[in-house]
């Protein structure tokens, strides 16, 4: 019987999935393999009936440049009970499969390490590579390589940021921008910073304090009156999701927030806009310090997730597909295949990624102390200082509130 693989998708959609499905096929199927897509994710795999598609070179070539995913994701995470009872084994026997390729973010690859772990005890005769995928670049890859689909949403999610800013100065109105970002502020900072925003708010910047509503109002507010003392009467905040995590339940339930939450135990961040509830919550603040100040909402987030990706990432993605046979032919498993600075495929084993207490892969946050992200803070960032506090007393009685390291409690 020909030899196979199979390939997966897991977690949410990012720009070059298609691009690793596409050149992983061309690639296995040159060299004698049958190659399959398994759709629903890792549904798939603990399902006696998996729906699964033979991909040949012209679906490959269809869909390798385009956005989004031909193979349907899920964000079904296995239990014990799945693993111990549910596992299909017979479709990788009846298919004669050689190798499991998954493709997904850190819930997607801690559940490839777990998968991987149970196919070693079990004395299983399958391979295991993962290939990191997320626009939240929060996978800790080597040297700060990116993981693909983060290029092409930052670009993206810049453009969209760059109009907004532009209305901003247009209109002397101020904008609060929630960008995607789970865990880490990567894509926030980056939208951020390339559009010289005075405000940005990610949840590695409280490093010595703890994650609040109130806080992030007063970083918006000391954005506000620093402009207004430069004569600025626009401007744009831009706050990452990963914050909205960090939010105590009671603190959310006295703003008349309330969150559900999802199968990994995440708030469901996406059923609601982050934006529009910060902007609401900011509106009725500055109309309590009595600032006229006109601010309006504006979401990143599913509109940059299927985007066609950019250059970067096709070329990258195109590299990690061919990749995965490289090590595939090689002998190595239980791996996550990675591009290094020099150009060179590379393993990165899943087992040394996890966290010893908990077998999950911890994400990757902005190193908050690089000087790229240290002088974003002190130079183009805007905010009240001690400097300021005198000409701040025109607009609220207590400047030091709004003194922005003393919120971070830097």
């Amino acid at each position: 019987m020909q030899k196979s693989i199979v390939i997966l998708t897991g977690g949410g959609p990012a720009p070059g999935m298609n691009t690793v499905v596409g050149s992983i096929t061309k690639t296995f199927i040159s060299n004698g393999y049958r190659v399959l897509g398994l759709h629903g994710g890792y549904k798939g795999l603990f399902s006696p009936d998996p729906n699964y598609v033979e991909l040949d070179f012209f679906k490959a070539d269809d869909i390798f440049n385009r956005g989004g995913s031909y193979l349907v994701m899920s964000r079904f995470k296995p239990t014990q009970e799945d693993f111990d009872k549910n596992f299909n084994l017979k479709f990788f026997q009846d298919n004669n499969i050689q190798l499991l390729v998954t493709i997904g973010g850190d819930d997607t690859a801690s559940t490839a390490n777990r998968i991987a772990k149970f196919l070693k005890e079990k004395n299983f005769p399958i391979s295991n590579i993962h290939v990191p995928k997320t626009i939240d670049n929060d996978l800790p890859l080597p040297q700060n390589i990116p993981t693909f689909g983060y290029q092409s949403a930052k670009g993206e999610g810049s453009r969209i940021a760059a109009t907004v800013y532009e209305d901003a100065r247009t209109s002397h109105n101020w904008f609060v921008i929630s960008a995607m970002g789970r865990s880490a502020g990567h894509l926030a900072l980056a939208i951020g910073y390339t559009n010289h925003f005075p405000m940005i708010v990610i949840p590695e910047m409280f490093n010595k304090s703890d994650i609040s509503v109130e806080k992030i109002l007063n970083m918006a507010v000391s954005a506000i009156i620093k402009r207004k003392i430069l004569g600025i009467d626009y401007g744009a905040i831009i706050i990452s999701e990963g914050v909205f995590e960090g939010f105590s339940p009671e603190e959310l339930k006295n703003y008349g927030v309330r969150f559900s939450y999802d199968e990994h135990g995440h708030p469901e961040l996406g059923k609601i806009s982050k934006a529009q509830m910060f902007n609401d919550i900011l509106d009725v603040k500055l109309s309590q310090l009595g600032l006229k100040v006109k601010i309006r909402p504006v979401e990143i987030g599913y509109e940059i997730r299927c985007i066609t990706p950019h250059a970067y990432d096709l070329v990258y993605c195109t590299e990690l597909g061919m990749g995965v046979y490289k090590l595939f032919r090689q002998g190595i498993t239980g791996c996550m295949v990675y591009l290094d600075l020099n150009g060179n495929i590379k393993s990165l084993y899943l087992k040394d990624m996890q966290d010893p207490a908990t077998g999950k892969i911890p994400p990757r946050g902005v190193n908050i102390h690089q000087d790229k992200v240290n002088m974003i803070f002190k130079y183009i960032m805007h905010y009240i200082t001690p400097a300021d506090y005198e000409a701040a007393k025109k607009y609220v009685p207590d400047p030091e509130t709004y003194d922005f390291k003393k919120i971070l409690n830097w």
